[in-house]
């Protein structure tokens, strides 16, 4: 079906010199799923866009072929190559909502690439289309036909990207991390979705993650990348059970295991050096329950009482509330200093609107927030500013939550100057030099801006502001979901051990399970704005009491044929 050989690709004008990708090489079969694995910046996407013929302008493909069938797709004019797209091949972009068209209604879209290629009426055309969103599960079809990208949640959006994809029915069907960022449970529901749909269509897939779990829930062979290369190849059984790579070997490590609990994760510099042996530490569960029987006894360092946010959805003609979403509905719960409390849930739980209530982002309806026997919940917003230093947040997306305009120094000082924590911006300045380094960084990153660094050091650069005003207290909000498998275990252990070192309390918020009870002392589920389960995060990961937990811990991807 598929065939590449010597692939090359160059930026324009540098003459081979600098390869983003550099003479790879595949074969997939018809029927058959391949796997292309690699962090970011290893060539994944380019390799993906090479294909579908939408590489940036600034890039080319020096060297290569690329047969779909017999043809010769590098040779094709751009009309030639838009005359396969979305007939012979399709593609799931990573981000769907950038993707689609924010300003026309998502039954259209699908419809505009089935009028592009077959000569149907609109009618005809709407009558595939919801029948197409019925075959993806999408609920209310309808509804959904005639609803903006924004009206609806990631899930569906993804949904929706996967119905235009085989619209057309394609041979080849490319999938660019199209569960990256998604809960677990709707990630696990895309996989079973795009086996089912290959199956029916007999479709070659291509799909490409940095999760190698999720890899061996999928695919029948796979490609390791690495810096633009093949590092490594074979059968998903071959490569997990006998990885021969170092950087394979570090890929499939990087994620926490189910079985123990290791006090640090290993990190692919870890593999990379072939003078270094990593050596798991393994906490004892008999050391473990002495440091958490020591944690409970001291006092709560928060306690929360019956709180409540709700948002008025719709209002009568006389102005009152018609429907009222709860988001966080009448919840309890204490924290101790110096402990890490795992928040789990799927999106649209209310995990976030609590995490921002707690800090006073937003302000509660009802209920007590008792910090240090304070009730922030009742404060006045004057108030509550000269609190904010003790109170931190690592917000889960870092390049919006920075100020593109201001250089990554400027955005660590800028809080220190506000709370006066110093005399003058030189002290500020030493002190935001020291946290660039406490989390990793380097002393020229001062005076870069945000765009010029990768997700992983934009996450430290959140981290390091948010330690600027040495809080006691700081929300971590899907502070890990969209990196990669081994830089989310670098950002892990870096905050463990900032943790150790100043003795900070954290609420660790996430949908994955896995990650959230390696980090968490206790686990606290939430489920339509309601806490249904809170305990000890050992008890809830192995033993968990509730329906709703079980689905959730049975859909994090866990690696098949491993015998590490």
């Amino acid at each position: 079906m598929l065939t590449i050989t010597g692939l090359s690709i160059v930026k324009k004008g540098s003459a081979g010199k600098e390869k983003l990708v550099d003479n790879i090489g595949f074969h997939l079969k018809k029927g058959e799923t391949l796997g292309i694995v690699g962090e970011t910046g290893s060539g994944k996407s380019l390799t993906a866009l090479s294909i579908t013929g939408l590489l940036p302008k600034q890039l080319e493909i020096f060297t290569g072929q690329i047969l779909l069938r017999d043809q010769n797709l590098t040779s094709l004019s751009p009309k030639e190559r838009q005359n396969i797209r979305g007939q012979h091949i399709s593609m799931i972009f990573q981000e769907p909502m950038t993707a689609l068209n924010p300003v026309m209604r998502c039954g259209k879209q699908v419809a505009e690439v089935i009028r592009k290629h077959r000569k149907l009426s609109a009618k005809e055309a709407k009558k595939e289309v919801l029948e197409l969103f019925t075959k993806v599960q999408l609920p209310r079809s309808e509804k959904i036909y005639s609803s903006y990208p924004h009206e609806i949640s990631g899930g569906q959006k993804q949904r929706i990207m996967i119905a235009m994809a085989i619209a057309n029915k394609p041979d080849l069907l490319i999938a660019d991390e199209p569960t990256t960022a998604l809960d677990v449970t709707v990630q696990n529901e895309i996989i079973k979705l795009l086996k089912n749909l290959q199956k029916e269509y007999g479709m070659a897939v291509l799909f490409i993650t940095h999760d190698l779990a999720i890899v061996s829930e999928i695919a029948e062979n796979i490609v390791v990348l690495y810096k633009g290369k093949i590092v490594e190849s074979g059968s998903v059984k071959e490569i997990f059970q006998q990885p021969k790579h170092p950087y394979t070997k570090g890929l499939l490590a990087c994620r926490p295991p189910k079985d123990i609990r290791l006090k640090k994760l290993p990190a692919l510099q870890d593999f990379m050096n072939p003078a270094q042996t990593f050596q798991p530490e393994i906490i004892a569960p008999e050391k473990r329950g002495q440091k958490l029987n020591a944690l409970y006894k001291k006092s709560p360092l928060l306690t929360v009482e019956g709180l409540e946010k709700e948002y008025v959805l719709s209002k009568t003609f006389l102005g009152k509330a018609n429907e009222v979403l709860k988001a966080v509905n009448h919840v309890s719960f204490k924290i101790y200093p110096g402990e890490t409390l795992g928040l789990v849930g799927e999106s649209g739980c209310g995990k976030t609107t609590l995490g921002r209530t707690l800090l006073r982002l937003i302000d509660p309806d009802r209920g007590h927030i008792y910090f240090r026997e304070q009730d922030l919940a009742s404060l006045p917003k004057k108030q509550i500013k000269p609190l904010r230093k003790e109170l931190g947040i690592v917000f889960q997306d870092p390049y919006s939550s920075l100020n593109p305009r201001m250089s990554v120094g400027e955005a660590i000082i800028e809080p220190m100057l506000v709370h006066q924590l110093y005399k003058n911006k030189k002290e500020c300045r030493e002190k935001a030099l020291e946290l660039l380094q406490k989390t990793g960084l380097e002393e020229e990153h001062f005076y870069r801006y945000p765009h010029e660094f990768s997700g992983g050091q934009r996450q430290r650069i959140v981290i390091a502001r948010a330690l600027a005003l040495q809080p006691e207290f700081i929300i971590c909000d899907e502070s890990v979901s969209a990196l990669d498998v081994s830089v989310q275990a670098v950002v892990l252990n870096l905050l463990n051990k900032l943790k150790d070192e100043f003795g900070f309390t954290y609420i660790f918020i996430s949908h994955d399970l896995s990650v959230v009870r390696f980090m968490s002392d206790r686990i606290m589920v939430m489920k339509d704005g309601e806490i249904i389960e809170i305990g000890d995060a050992d008890k809830i990961y192995y033993h968990p009491e509730k329906e709703y937990t079980r689905q959730l811990i049975a859909a994090v991807p866990q690696i098949q044929y491993s015998n590490q």
